[in-house]
């Protein structure tokens, strides 16, 4: 395995980079924006990475756009529909973007009328309801209306496959979240004062700061490694490449998060700072899909 990333794959990073950081929400108050959110919307339709899979993209590919957006909070569906896209490709079939339906609720169903989901290896559509609540203030969670409509059978190794794929995906997502929440701390560290020194100073911060950028190359490592597996390993091996980075992911995102909120201090637990929509994006994104140590029994603490 070359860990390498392509000048492809760079590109590709920098551009979901850039969008998120100039159509992201830069506050609260902006996740309210509709203006903001429809430039977003039709930046993301142009890009056409919401069919990355059936183009041709490797799981990496995928990961380091997933990334990018969930770095910089982007509150449009996109991981959702790229895990459909990835279902309509194994059938040889394309279409509009759609919502993923996991049991009876549809996720990133923002503006969509239909979710596309896998039960063993039958793939079906349902159509998306109202809104529910959810932890997730950037995505939209709505309950599904109708029955289960099949509209095609994968073999059981690409089924297990394309799970290998949901756990990378939903992984890079918490990354990505992580990721935005030290940055945003890191950020508030130069800045905020006490004593007459920036806080980020102290060793007590500093430190804190520290080891969650170890824990996010960690992360990173883990689930570069899920990624590729997804398309080179077989699907058992895959399976268990991505479930491993979950694991690793989900509890190292949720102490990164946490953190950002402590060196907010107070103004980190109002509902004005961003720390808590970061870690509300990450704990949504590991619940879904999600991992326990016993079912990869590696011990890992």
């Amino acid at each position: 395995m070359d860990v390498r990333l392509t000048t492809e794959q760079r590109e590709l990073r920098n551009a979901a980079a850039r969008l998120a950081d100039d159509l992201g929400p830069g506050s609260v108050l902006d996740l309210d924006d509709a203006e903001r959110v429809e430039r977003l919307e039709k930046a993301v339709a142009a890009t056409g990475w919401r069919s990355l899979r059936s183009d041709g993209a490797s799981g990496v590919e995928v990961a380091l756009v997933v990334e990018e957006l969930a770095r910089g909070l982007v509150d449009v569906p996109f991981l959702g529909p790229v895990l459909a896209d990835d279902l309509r490709a194994k059938l040889g079939e394309g279409s509009d973007p759609a919502a993923l339906a996991v049991g009876d609720e549809a996720v990133d169903a923002r503006g969509l009328p239909s979710a596309l989901g896998l039960r063993g290896t039958t793939v079906g559509t349902v159509a998306v309801g109202e809104p529910v609540f959810g932890v997730d203030l950037t995505r939209t969670t709505a309950a599904v209306t109708g029955p289960f409509e099949p509209v095609g059978e994968i073999p059981a190794g690409e089924a297990q496959r394309w799970h290998a794929l949901a756990l990378t995906v939903t992984t890079a997502d918490i990354l990505g979240a992580a990721r935005g929440a030290h940055a945003l701390a890191c950020e508030y560290a130069k800045v905020r004062s006490q004593y007459g020194r920036t806080i980020g100073s102290f060793q007590a911060i500093a430190h804190l700061l520290a080891e969650s950028l170890a824990l996010i190359e960690g992360s990173i490592s883990v689930l570069r490694y899920a990624a590729w597996a997804v398309d080179e390993l077989d699907p058992a091996e895959a399976l268990r490449a991505g479930q491993v980075a979950k694991v690793y992911t989900a509890r190292a995102a949720q102490t990164i998060c946490e953190t950002a909120v402590q060196v907010h201090g107070g103004i980190g637990n109002t509902w004005e700072c961003l720390a808590h929509v970061f870690l509300r994006r990450a704990l949504a994104s590991g619940a879904l899909y999600p991992v326990s140590l016993e079912e990869i029994d590696l011990g890992l603490s």
